[in-house]
């Protein structure tokens, strides 16, 4: 036996991407706990150390694969590697041939490392990469845009500074990500106040000095009832207003009507705890952080729900503040030469994209797009036709809704490639399957992070494949080779690391001490009076000038959510510490920890149907689809919701260890790619109702 090396790395169990350090021994990864030398994380997760579980794991592919059956039948010829990429490339030729480079689509979960996929899109002469954030958290980037100008993560959430949190569509105690978690744990052990707003008594809310069990679909509602307050009992920042916010006194006579009183009987709220709220806001201000969430594609108003919240903070005169939102530094912040982009590597293409994002959609951001609005371009070929697809580690067909519509709408595709780690419904019904290196073995592209105190950091490869994978560098790259990109072409990850260090002072030596350089002595917050906005007006805008422009308007009349029908929930999913989605749910050690979700459902409700705790029901949407799963009978979700975790149910003969446990929640959401919120962006996953009956 050998003797055992760390090797500084960065877990890929989620988009989080949390700095690791693997202890190898005899070329193998024998564990994995955090990086003891990173200041942005303690510890690690569940599901970051159960990578070597996922590394070993025979039910995942494990050599490329091509489709012999009809797709979705699990019949699959294996081949090798240079027959695999032969054969996509061959394929993107002929139809890029016949329809343009235009016709070629990506999507994947977006992350730290996207530049080598947009390189990659760019260099075939694509606009349509694309990542997940249609499912997550458009809403959230076009709410700060439409606010402060700029994108969500150009913010920093100081959660370790503030004296109060609001996590309001944000569980962060079970939605994990490792540096917030502790954070807002320091935050809370240091005498922060914590706020949640939800409607089930999840584990956050288990920790909150306030907690606000709401009626579903009322969030935007709750927010106009603190905003009445925080103008209307003079408890904001005026002098902050005055100087940096545009519109407040549109905003002041647009919330007249919604009166704490008013967001009481639209909520369930008490008006006296509102305004309360509201006071202590105001006494911590500005060291607040209203969180603007995380997974918002929710309602039809979450986009407001998002904007809201950028607004309180405004109000506050949080934006910008230490133990607030201050605005995040890039290397050119601090002084530093930022990573040479691959991305640069080729002209950005002409074309408009498919999903209308950048034309139709002006208000937009362009970097990911919307994906659900690409796919209509299969089925109808407007603006142009669609004909390839290729998922990065995405599974649509368990992130978005109504799995069935999605697949008829892909039967135009004339090539559906899936690169993955492990099986999904997505891979099941692809053409091609490469089957991708997990983050124990397999380097990345280096990545900057930006922060109060910014780094750039790498993912080094702890071990040799077990099975017959690559990395996202080798099957990009190769694509690349076999396609005419040779700018793109890199033979050796440290010819594309040495690429990227170009003019920055760092070389690959330096990541070995640590697997990350930062860039600063010490964190910086920048004033709010040195911050350039790019708003039209160069100040925090209340009604968004970019928005008003394309037509939209972000001072809408608030709309109370429909009530279910009689003797139906509004469905609602979420998060839960040990799993990603449906990623995790067939890893050996995750299985274990939960191997089923169930329902959540009010003991008032229960009761009326004759359900116990634990009892086996039947979810049925109203267009028939339904799923199996044990009652979860309690006082702690409100009783119009029934509450499951995402991700279950799954129904693959290749996961012995997932297939037929517990429900999958977005099958039960039928006609749900077509309902999405116009004003962010993000599907309306919670707009549906389901029933339920015992077994």
């Amino acid at each position: 036996m050998t003797a055992t090396k760390s090797v500084f790395s960065v877990c890929g169990m989620c988009t989080v991407r949390c700095p690791i350090q693997v202890d190898v021994q005899d070329g193998k990864a024998v564990r994995v706990q955090g990086n003891e030398f990173s200041p942005l994380k303690k510890g690690l997760c569940a599901r970051g150390a159960a990578g070597i579980a996922l590394e070993q794991d025979p039910e995942k592919p494990q050599t490329p694969l091509i489709r012999v059956g009809e797709r979705g039948e699990g019949k699959w010829k294996a081949v090798s590697w240079d027959e695999a990429l032969d054969y996509v490339a061959d394929k993107l030729k002929g139809i890029m041939a016949e329809h343009g480079p235009r016709s070629v689509l990506w999507s994947d979960r977006g992350g730290p490392f996207p530049d080598l996929h947009q390189a990659f899109m760019r260099g075939i002469g694509s606009p349509n990469y694309c990542n997940h954030d249609a499912s997550c958290a458009r809403n959230v980037q076009h709410g700060a845009q439409s606010v402060i100008g700029v994108g969500r993560k150009m913010v920093a959430y100081d959660l370790r500074n503030a004296k109060h949190i609001i996590l309001q569509t944000r569980n962060i105690m079970e939605a994990i990500n490792v540096a917030e978690v502790n954070a807002a744990l320091d935050g809370i052990a240091g005498g922060a106040k914590l706020t949640v707003i939800d409607i089930r008594g999840n584990v956050s809310a288990s920790k909150a000095d306030n907690f606000f069990l709401i009626r579903p679909g009322t969030d935007y509602g709750f927010n106009l009832g603190v905003i009445h307050a925080l103008i209307y009992e003079g408890l904001y920042n005026k002098e902050y207003v005055e100087q940096f916010v545009d519109g407040f006194e549109q905003l002041k006579e647009f919330v007249k009507p919604y009166t704490p009183e008013w967001a009481a009987a639209e909520t369930g709220a008490s008006a006296e705890a509102i305004v309360d709220l509201a006071r202590q806001l105001s006494a911590a201000a500005p060291s607040v952080v209203w969180h603007p969430g995380w997974m918002v594609a929710r309602y039809n108003d979450s986009f407001q729900v998002c904007r809201t919240a950028y607004i309180i903070n405004a109000l506050l005169g949080s934006i910008g503040a230490k133990g607030g939102l201050p605005f995040v530094n890039a290397a050119k912040e601090v002084g530093r030469k930022g990573l040479k982009k691959l991305v640069d590597l080729f002209p950005k293409p002409e074309e408009k994209r498919a999903d209308g994002v950048g034309w139709k959609y002006p208000q937009f951001d362009g970097g990911p797009g919307l994906v659900n609005l690409a796919y209509d371009a299969i089925v109808t070929g407007e603006p142009y036709p669609v004909k390839a697809y290729l998922c990065f580690r995405h599974d649509p067909l368990m992130a978005m809704p109504d799995p069935e519509a999605l697949k008829k709408k892909w039967a135009g595709l004339d090539l559906l490639v899936s690169i993955t780690f492990s099986w999904s419904d997505t891979a099941w019904n692809s053409d091609v399957v490469l089957p991708l290196s997990t983050y124990l073995a397999r380097e990345s592209i280096i990545a900057g992070k930006s922060g109060l105190k910014p780094q750039f950091f790498v993912r080094h490869r702890a071990q040799e494949p077990t099975f017959d994978s690559k990395a996202d560098w080798e099957i990009i790259c190769g694509l690349a080779k076999r396609l005419g990109l040779d700018p793109l072409a890199f033979e050796t990850i440290e010819d594309l690391w040495n690429y990227q260090l170009q003019e920055t002072g760092v070389s690959i030596e330096d990541f070995q001490a640590k697997g990350f350089v930062e860039l600063a002595d010490k964190p910086l917050y920048r004033p709010m009076s040195e911050i350039k906005l790019p708003t039209p007006s160069g100040k925090i805008e209340m009604s968004s000038g970019k928005w008003a422009k394309a037509g939209h308007d972000t001072l809408p009349p608030y709309i109370s959510p429909a009530r279910p029908p009689q003797g139906m929930f509004r469905i609602a999913f979420g998060r839960v510490g040990v799993h990603t989605q449906g990623h995790t749910v067939n890893n050996p050690l995750l299985a274990e920890q939960m191997p089923e979700n169930v329902a959540w459902i009010h003991t008032s409700r229960a009761a009326e149907m004759g359900i116990a705790d634990g009892d086996l029901v039947e979810v049925f949407s109203v267009r028939g689809e339904s799923g199996r799963i044990r009652a979860f009978v309690t006082d702690c979700v409100h009783p119009e919701a029934l509450f499951m975790v995402h991700g279950f149910g799954h129904k693959l003969p290749v996961e012995s260890r997932a297939i037929g446990k517990g429900a999958a929640d977005h099958e039960l959401m039928p006609g749900g790619l077509e309902s999405w919120d116009k004003g962010g962006g993000c599907l309306s996953m919670q707009e549906h109702f389901v029933g339920v009956r015992k077994i």
